[in-house]
């Protein structure tokens, strides 16, 4: 039922950025569940990816076809978010994710 409200909101353009990041929490969460992560404590606007989650290059494009998947159901522009002047960019935050979706849906 939360999903299908999700994606109605999606369609809808609804979706805000404080309302992306619980999803992209409880992703995050079911994405790392089996890892040996030091992170302790709740997932927010300000869990990065490298520097908390531990993750790896591989790991930020399988997160990018889960958003797509369970959270978007589209296709996003995600180099925007992941590259800037030419470069990757170090690290991502919960919110910074949260951020570029509402503004890309």
């Amino acid at each position: 039922m939360m999903r299908e409200n999700m994606a109605n909101d999606l369609s809808n353009g609804k979706l805000t950025s404080e309302q992306l990041v619980p999803q992209l929490a409880a992703l995050l969460k079911d994405f790392t569940q089996d890892w040996d992560s030091e992170f302790e404590g709740q997932m927010d606007r300000s869990t990065t990816l490298l520097a908390d989650l531990g993750f790896e290059s591989i790991d930020i494009i399988q997160l990018v076809v889960a958003i797509e998947e369970d959270i978007t159901h589209k296709k996003v522009a995600f180099d925007k978010l992941l590259m800037k002047d030419g470069r990757y960019v170090d690290d991502l935050s919960i919110g910074q994710i949260a951020d570029f979706l509402a503004a890309q849906l």
